[in-house]
């Protein structure tokens, strides 16, 4: 009877993070940086609890595009610098050997710089390749994504992994993402 008691209360645990997720991914897409930095600052589990339910959906993926950037990065020069905007738990910095600056609203590990991704404390043009990596949120894309171009030297890479239900229209996003001064190289 205790079994199948604690088989429930897992179940209704796991549907509640399931929801909490849901309504803290919800939040993010549909506030500014701004708003997203002050909910996690005024509630630090809450940032803990969106990333246990990010994990969860990510591990049903055929694939985690943060190991596409990897791989990508891997083919690349050691020596370029990268920004990880949204970098959650390091995992592109702690696998590769480029300089990593890890940008996120809290801290999942020492390596993080804690601070909207609008302002970064960087110099301009001082990173080679700026990622995105399913951390493009918000609803001031133009700020965030022009705080990405400000910090990337002349002739630098944007990369973006993002789910196509990000964008109403994915062409539209690729047409601003060009007014913002960016080519795009592959999709």
């Amino acid at each position: 009877r205790s079994g199948r008691s604690a088989a429930l209360r897992a179940r209704m645990e796991e549907r509640l993070l399931g929801a909490r997720f849901r309504y803290l991914n919800q939040q993010l897409y549909t506030g500014s940086s701004r708003d997203a930095a002050r909910l996690f600052r005024d509630d630090p589990a809450a940032f803990h609890l969106y990333h246990r339910g990010f994990e969860r959906q990510v591990r049903r993926w055929p694939e985690r595009p943060v190991q596409r950037i990897v791989r990508y990065l891997r083919r690349r020069p050691a020596s370029l610098v990268v920004a990880d905007f949204g970098c959650g738990d390091c995992t592109l910095a702690a696998s590769v050997r480029n300089q990593v600056h890890c940008f996120d609203l809290v801290p999942l590990s020492p390596r993080v710089t804690v601070c909207d991704m609008a302002k970064v404390p960087l110099a301009a043009e001082s990173v080679d390749v700026a990622v995105f990596c399913l951390a493009l949120m918000g609803t001031n894309l133009q700020e965030i994504l022009g705080e990405a171009n400000r910090v990337l030297k002349l002739g630098g890479t944007l990369m973006v992994a993002e789910v196509a239900s990000r964008f109403e229209d994915t062409h539209a996003f690729l047409k601003a993402m060009t007014q913002l001064g960016f080519r795009t190289v592959s999709k």
